[in-house]
């Protein structure tokens, strides 16, 4: 299954990078050589496909924050852009259109802790909680490898779309520091940042590194105004004095700082002793649609004018891991165990609960509370076998077990933020005129902190898993020119009724010619529900897009999937998803300077996990679903969701890396590094599972033509990167053309689907070095302003699905300028 790994650039980090690299060869092994001295994009010697990105390449993104500049980097990955409150702070990270849960992430080769917050963006809406690879400062990155190809056996059934394998630096000396500050053309989004790094050698052969960066970016909104007749006072004369800015998604304001740490040194002759570990805290203010003062949400003696509630979240996020490995008779074993904690706290600096009238507080300290853990225990063996019996030619032989227990909580908030307070509008005003806000709205205003995402007591979660696995892989080389490699993975959860898995993989690569290979691999696999969606249950007072497409005020209720309410609306306990993988492709090295490698790909999804609709009462509560709401205890016009298995999904692709570097060093002109990078994904619902809900109502169904849409439509069929890195004396140029496939937006109502079309988006970053050490940068992100078309469903207020799901930043172009000290 999983072989031998590609090729290390250090000793020190040889047993932290992903194993899947297949050195089969003398000429497999100065083809890696030459792979490490030209730096190539895509490694060829691989029964699967790994891409490798260096610190160098991620920094010349020009952004702040690791998981965007990956997306800038990989054809098959794409950044999500939520522009909606709270969920500003969680952007998905896709690989080959998947969401985050099908793609596990490593630190060194050992497993990262996800995140607490459960995703529910316009992107992704599984509730799976993803690693949140933000919190990992930049500068401790050495270089990233990412299979783009199942890995369950070895790192994960859920590793069903990849693995990112992030490789902390290892050198035991240097010293690096950098700052950098740009913004938006519009003059918005300001973002300053300090990062820095330093080595230090332990004994002969040991090193520390450590690494930290501080970050602030400023908020940044772009959506239209409103319209002009669109009113926000009953008052004609205040109405004509407002500037009609009713909406502010867009950038959160965010502060945040990371450090982190990576060390190994020798314990004895034939045993190491290694550690990492990071710890990251992350501010954030977000804003939302505006509560006008002619709204339900308005107390005019506290806000005359309306207000903009905020969305203030602290995160706090640390990793730690101690290991140690050796060797016994040309066996290498490695022990090591891993703990983090993600925490998510909500709070808010700007929102009232109306129904306190000009008694409610205008800020809340404690809204809701998010936290995840993880503890992973790891003890692997692995090694050559030269002589197998009844084999005539080498075997790799590789074993572990794993324990992993996880933890997922959610905590209670400020009671005033969710309860009904005691006010309603008064019929007549203090002069004795009739009060609009009641003739408006019968004297009721809207319930709960706005805004705001809250938990009650009986809301509260507390989902633990105990999760022990083994594995065992083989790679067999036959002959020079040809491996296989086979590998099994049998895991037992202790919550899942199915409470024990099996997974596998084969894999295969034989080398045509000294230049031409072909690969493939077929693999099983299975993702048991995330604990996030499991036992997700919270209150959700802000906006959502009726069965008319028409953003509205809601009350919005996540029940856990086996509640009396999810099962009275055809929801119930979560299956594990089954998935099967196939992939084949071709390899081809030309020259020591030219990789090129195409892979198609099918991934199988079966019961494949959703949030379902929206669902509320379309009679204004009165109907059969506004009954079952009241009789479990809801408001009767609660819109209500839960996630269930919905659908069987298929999906296709081809992935196309390839680079070149054309030496120009004698005609003066230095060396050019030339990268292509493309790919083509579609995913097809192969059946649904989700019951109809015909007795509640037309038009009501449990997972319906919106939910669908976000699989097979919201992400971008297909994506090409072209770029070129040209190195001459001390200046280096790093430019990058990106072409962004078209993307749909798809509503509950189908005849407000709306398409927006493919982009081009260009970025630049220009360097030049004094003395060796003082790099100075200036550079832009999409410095020709390109934005998404403007193809969203109409709405007075400004829009807010104005630009739709954008697989860019639809803020529009950035500059940027750095000054780095390496010494």
């Amino acid at each position: 299954m999983l072989a031998s790994a590609c090729a290390l650039a250090e000793d020190s980090s040889k047993d932290t990078q992903l194993e899947t690299v297949t050195v089969s060869s003398k000429r497999s092994a100065a083809a890696a050589e030459d792979t490490r001295r030209t730096q190539l994009r895509t490694v060829v010697d691989s029964p699967t496909p790994v891409d490798i990105i260096s610190a160098e390449q991620l920094l010349k993104t020009g952004r702040a924050e690791l998981s965007e500049a990956i997306s800038k980097l990989l054809p098959s990955f794409n950044f999500g852009t939520n522009m909606a409150g709270y969920q500003s702070n969680v952007r998905p990270l896709n690989n080959r259109s998947m969401n985050p849960a099908y793609t596990v992430v490593l630190v060194n080769g050992k497993r990262r802790h996800n995140s607490s917050v459960p995703a529910s963006g316009s992107t992704d809406n599984s509730g799976h909680n993803p690693v949140d690879i933000d919190m990992i400062p930049i500068a401790a990155v050495e270089r990233i490898e990412v299979l783009r190809d199942g890995a369950g056996v070895k790192y994960g059934a859920d590793g069903i779309a990849g693995v990112i394998n992030i490789i902390l630096r290892s050198s035991p000396s240097g010293t690096h520091v950098g700052t950098s500050y740009g913004q938006l053309y519009s003059g918005m989004g300001e973002t300053s940042k300090f990062e820095g790094n330093t080595g230090f050698a332990i004994g002969e052969d040991g090193f520390l590194q450590v690494s930290l960066d501080a970050r602030k970016r400023g908020m940044a909104y772009w959506l239209d105004k409103a319209d002009p007749n669109y009113r926000a006072y009953f008052d004609d004369a205040r109405q004509a004095t407002w500037d009609h800015r009713a909406i502010k998604n867009g950038d959160p304001k965010i502060k945040a700082y990371n450090w982190s740490y990576n060390t190994e040194f020798a314990l004895t002759d034939y045993t190491r002793f290694y550690s990492y570990g990071s710890y990251g805290e992350r501010r954030t203010e977000a804003l939302n649609n505006k509560r006008l003062p002619n709204g339900n949400a308005s107390i005019p003696e506290l806000f005359p004018d309306g207000y903009f509630p905020l969305n203030n979240i602290q995160d706090e996020d640390y990793q730690f891991l101690l290991g140690v490995k050796g060797s016994v008779s040309n066996w290498d074993w490695d022990f090591s165990n891993t703990y983090g904690r993600n925490r998510n706290q909500h709070s808010s600096d700007l929102t009232i609960n109306p129904t306190y009238g000009p008694e409610s507080p205008t800020s809340f300290d404690d809204l809701a509370t998010f936290q995840f853990e993880q503890n992973s225990t790891n003890f692997d063996v692995k090694g050559t076998v030269e002589k197998f019996p009844l084999l005539n030619f080498p075997v790799d032989i590789e074993a572990g077990i794993e324990n992993r227990w996880e933890r997922f909580r959610t905590f209670d908030g400020d009671p005033k933020a969710y309860t009904v307070g005691p006010y309603t509008y008064p019929q007549y005003l203090a002069n004795g005129s009739l009060n609009p806000l009641y003739t408006a709205y019968t004297g009721q205003p809207a319930v709960g902190a706005q805004a705001a995402v809250t938990i009650r007591p009986e809301d509260e979660a507390d989902q633990q898993r105990n999760t022990t696995a083994l594995y065992a892989s083989v790679n067999l080389r036959p002959t020079k020119r040809w491996s296989v490699g086979l590998g099994g993975r049998l895991e037992h959860f202790d919550d899942m009724d199915q409470k024990k898995n099996f997974s596998f993989n084969l894999n295969s690569r034989y080398e045509l010619t000294n230049t031409l290979a072909v690969r493939g691999n077929f693999g099983t696999g299975y993702r048991a529900p995330s604990l996030t969606q499991i036992g997700y249950s919270v209150t959700d007072n802000r906006t959502a897009v009726d069965a008319n497409g028409n953003v509205v005020p809601a009350l919005r209720k996540t029940v856990k999937p086996d509640s009396a309410l999810a099962t009275a609306l055809g929801g119930g306990e979560l299956k594990s998803e089954r998935t099967k993988n196939l992939g084949l492709g071709l390899t081809w090295q030309p020259t020591p300077r030219t990789n090129v490698t195409l892979d198609a790909y099918v991934i199988d999804v079966d019961d494949r996990i959703a949030l379902s609709e929206n669902l509320y009462d379309r009679s204004g509560g009165n109907g059969a679903l506004g009954d079952i709401l009241a009789a479990n205890g809801l408001a009767r016009t609660t819109w209500a969701s839960f996630y269930t298995n919905a659908f069987d999904t298929r999906t296709r692709g081809v992935d196309l890396v390839a680079d070149h570097t054309t030496d120009f060093t004698e005609f003066g002109f230095g060396e050019v590094r030339w990268t292509l990078g493309f790919n083509w994904n579609n995913t097809t619902i192969r059946s649904r599972k989700a019951p109809a809900l015909s007795n509640l109502g037309s038009g009501i169904t449990l997972i319906g033509h919106a939910a669908e849409g976000t699989l097979v439509a919201a992400s971008p069929h297909t994506k090409l990167m072209l770029g070129a890195n040209w190195t001459v004396g001390n200046y280096i140029v790093n430019l990058m053309h990106t072409r962004y496939g078209s993307v749909e937006t798809w509503q509950q109502n189908a005849a407000q689907d709306r398409k927006f079309g493919d982009k081009w988006i260009t970025d630049l970053d220009v360097s030049y070095t004094f003395m060796d050490s003082l790099t100075v940068s200036v550079g832009g992100t999409n410095i020709f302003d390109v934005r998404p078309d403007k193809n969203g469903v109409r709405n007075a207020n400004g829009s807010q699905a104005m630009y739709g799901d954008a697989p860019f930043h639809p803020g529009g172009g950035a500059w940027y300028t750095k000054l780095a000290y390496d010494f």
